[in-house]
């Protein structure tokens, strides 16, 4: 079943990270790098940013745990994953192919938002793709700077953005 055909959309209900995540957060993952963001990295991009051969389920269940992730679920099943830390910073915001267009990432977004304003932060920020950039300005973020981090001996680029919580 196409999700995107769907005239009523799902129900999206974000939940903490749990243990038992690890796998599916790490499978959206590389389908969001290698599949989404194919769009606008070459091959050899893609390869250095997923690099599927050297993740180990239980480095990224740690990682997970440690950055106050979140979960989105829809119909039962895990569609995209985010994060935020005590200063507001949003490491990782990925969802599914078969679940683009459902509003996922806005569900997260606005979660992770509320986390910030609860905890009584002026800011978000995150390092974002070329291919989030338009979604995360869409939501109030601006770029302060192109980056070009290299991973693994290849040059990509990115873009850090903010998001002043204290004019919205």
């Amino acid at each position: 079943m196409d999700l995107k055909t769907i005239t009523n959309a799902p129900a999206i209900v974000i939940r903490p990270y749990r243990p038992a995540d690890a796998a599916d957060t790490m499978a959206i993952f590389l389908a969001a790098v290698t599949d989404t963001a194919a769009a606008d990295y070459s091959p050899e991009q893609i390869q250095a940013w997923a690099r599927p051969e050297t993740r180990e389920l239980s480095t990224w269940h740690a990682a997970m745990h440690a950055r106050n992730s979140y979960v989105a679920i829809v119909d039962g099943e895990p569609a995209g994953f985010s994060d935020v830390d005590r200063l507001g910073y949003i490491d990782m915001m990925f969802v599914d192919p078969r679940f683009l267009g459902l509003g996922v990432a806005r569900q997260l977004l606005a979660h992770v938002e509320a986390y910030a304003r609860a905890g009584r932060l002026t800011e978000l920020t995150a390092n974002v793709s070329i291919t989030a950039r338009p979604f995360f300005e869409r939501y109030g973020f601006t770029v302060e700077a192109k980056q070009h981090p290299v991973m693994i001996g290849v040059q990509l680029t990115n873009y850090a953005m903010k998001k002043n919580l204290l004019s919205n």
